[in-house]
């Protein structure tokens, strides 16, 4: 079965209630509908150094999350916006992750190749077009694949204050992006399941 993991990138440590795990929970929801089994980790629950390498020692924690990010299929990052830009958690997460680029299979492809990466933002001030465009080149040089339309978001009106968590309902056209995006990523990580990307050596 094909599987999923919802890396939630909020500032909030658990269990205060976040609007980017609330999207992230709705976008697993929406791949369950695909045969797609998925979990999530709030990135900020864990201690996650600074670093270059896999593991810099000293409690680290990221080796934990490192591996389930190699047991899934497919790799949600799913994070609010500050300033305009993704969370500093998720430029840690997304830095982490450029560590393990150098770790190669038996035939020499880079061991995050196959996986497919989606990504979801939220946030009550613009920016979720450029998050999506970072987050997506960023994963993409890592190795992971890039679903078509593999990305939802929600953003408040300009100036406004809202929060995604506080809505009465989820809104008609995040509902729909949010279920292309889990379509179209579930159908890409079937295939890239039965067909891997040819050797590199």
């Amino acid at each position: 079965m094909t599987s999923a993991l919802a890396i939630t990138c909020t500032l909030k440590p658990s269990p205060a209630a976040s609007s980017s795990e609330l999207l992230a929970r709705q976008v697993l929801e929406a791949l369950a509908g695909h045969d797609v089994s998925g979990s999530l980790l709030r990135a900020v629950d864990y201690d996650i150094r600074p670093g270059v390498q896999r593991d810099m020692g000293d409690g680290d924690q990221w080796p934990a999350v490192l591996e389930r990010v190699r047991a899934a299929d497919i790799v949600l990052l799913a994070t609010p916006t500050w300033l305009g830009h993704m969370a500093s958690v998720t430029q840690r997460v997304l830095e982490r992750l450029d560590a393990d680029l150098s770790e190669t299979d038996e035939q020499g492809r880079p061991s995050l190749l196959g996986k497919v990466a989606m990504c979801a933002v939220v946030g009550n001030e613009d920016g979720a077009h450029k998050i999506i465009a970072d987050v997506f080149d960023a994963m993409g040089d890592l190795g992971f694949t890039i679903p078509a339309q593999g990305s939802t978001y929600w953003n408040d009106e300009a100036m406004g204050g809202r929060d995604y968590r506080d809505l009465d309902a989820v809104p008609e056209a995040v509902a729909a992006t949010t279920a292309n995006a889990a379509r179209n990523a579930a159908h890409l990580a079937a295939l890239l399941g039965r067909a891997q990307y040819p050797p590199y050596r």
